[in-house]
């Protein structure tokens, strides 16, 4: 039977070998990576990384956040403003009429077409800015457009010359409106009516019409007779008679109609001292009010496109201002500098003209002779308004009106305190309803048994 103990060392050996040291643990080893959320796994959601991204996709976020948060911002402080200032207005629409015919008090609005652009643009400039605060206040307006340079001082002097001519026929469908209106003894409006026009091109153009219409003849100037050039005919050879073929009329396909040309200007403004003004000139004509409308075209603009574009809330603040001043009816006469040199009416948004294009200073090309462009070619050239200085009368200068927001009507604006409902966009808005709908109390129905 062998012995279960294990012979001892004989003495005369030497000392035993040392045991092994034992590994260290390896930490990489004994690490278990955490398990995912059961719920997350479930939908399919991946487990969110534990450290923060690269630098690249910090710097990506940042930039990204900025320009979002700024944006958004800037929306949000620009709807606060507009309804503030509509807002300010809004006791007009809820103030009762003596007459219930008695026609609304009724605003001019005078848009045109930005040098270099088309009339699109101005029509979203006022819908943004300006729209919503008439709206507000309750009153009427209508529009007059133009798409080219002159379209404006056009319509302006026109209108002035038919009211000098109080007996000239009807022919326009609102002077029909306004006969139709007078035979039925409607109320009119007995009040200041109001201007708004929007940009400086618009602006040089409503005072050249102005000046036009009181200032200048009511029958359009003698046009200067085109000259008509002889052509001699090419003698036919003997014989020819015989072969020549009647042309046949080419078919020409459906045009739409053409515009109406813009009638000339019935005066310039070197005739303003020697005119003589007419004897049914009203002592004050109706308040006017400009209004900006910053627009700047060009790759090299770029930088203060965006400047603007970031801070459209105090664009919406000034023209909610002035907008409101229309709407409140409160005028002044226009002022002069503090040297006394130029008039206010001269100076308006005047910081607008260095937005514009440059073809708006170049002058016009006189067509060459024997040009095809030549015969087509007006006989007198059309005013450039928008590069001349504005040329002012002092009788009709005297006679203009501004409007303008008295002390305490903008300091009462200031303290209209706008909701956080009313300006939030559709995201905030939609889980502010959610949030109410899941905390509400549902309505008793008759029809549970419990109720």
């Amino acid at each position: 039977m062998a012995d279960s103990k294990p012979p001892l060392p004989a003495q005369g050996a030497g000392p035993a070998p040392a045991a092994a040291p034992a590994p260290a643990p390896n930490p990489g080893a004994a690490y278990k990576a955490p398990a995912a959320n059961p719920a997350f796994r479930m939908m399919g959601i991946p487990g969110l990384p534990k450290k923060l991204p690269s630098r690249n996709w910090m710097i990506f976020f940042a930039v990204t956040g900025s320009i979002s948060a700024a944006i958004i911002y800037d929306k949000r402080e620009k709807k606060r403003a507009t309804a503030r200032w509509s807002k300010a207005v809004s006791h007009l629409g809820r103030e009762p009429l003596s007459d219930p015919t008695q026609l609304p008090r009724k605003l001019t609005i005078f848009l045109e077409s930005p040098p270099g652009d088309g009339l699109r643009v101005a029509q979203d400039h006022y819908t943004e800015y300006v729209k919503p605060i008439l709206a507000a206040s309750g009153l009427d307006w209508e529009f007059v457009q133009g798409r080219k340079q002159g379209d404006i001082r056009a319509a302006v002097a026109e209108r002035i010359r038919r009211t000098r001519q109080p007996e000239t026929e009807a022919q326009t469908q609102a002077e029909i409106i306004q006969d139709v209106r007078t035979r039925n003894n409607t109320p009119e409006w007995h009040g200041p009516r109001g201007d708004i026009v929007i940009g400086r091109h618009t602006w040089k153009e409503y005072v050249r019409g102005i000046h036009e219409g009181w200032l200048g003849p009511l029958t359009p100037p003698p046009l200067p007779e085109p000259e008509v050039k002889i052509v001699e005919e090419a003698e036919t050879p003997e014989g020819g008679e015989g072969e020549k073929q009647e042309p046949k009329p080419e078919e020409k396909p459906e045009q739409k109609p053409e515009r109406p040309p813009q009638p000339p200007p019935y005066n310039t403004t070197n005739d303003y001292p020697t005119s003589a003004l007419p004897m049914l000139i009203p002592a004050e004509f109706s308040p006017s009010s400009p209004i900006q409308f910053p627009h700047i075209l060009g790759f090299a603009n770029t930088f203060t496109r965006l400047r603007r574009f970031f801070n459209r809330r105090y664009l919406a603040d000034e023209i909610g201002r002035e907008v409101a001043a229309v709407c409140l009816a409160a005028a002044r006469e226009y002022r002069e500098d503090a040297d006394l040199t130029r008039s206010e009416q001269q100076t308006a948004l005047e910081h607008e003209e260095k937005d514009w294009v440059k073809s708006v200073w170049k002058e016009d090309e006189k067509p060459k002779e024997g040009d095809k462009d030549a015969a087509a070619a007006p006989a007198t050239p059309p005013e450039k308004i928008w590069a001349s200085p504005v040329v002012l009368d002092p009788r009709i200068a005297m006679r203009m009106r501004r409007f303008e927001i008295q002390p305490e009507e903008e300091a009462r604006a200031k303290e209209i305190v706008v909701s956080e409902e009313e300006i939030e966009g559709w995201i905030k808005g939609s889980f502010r309803s959610l949030y109410r709908w899941a905390v509400s109390k549902p309505e008793p129905n008759p029809s549970w048994p419990d109720e």
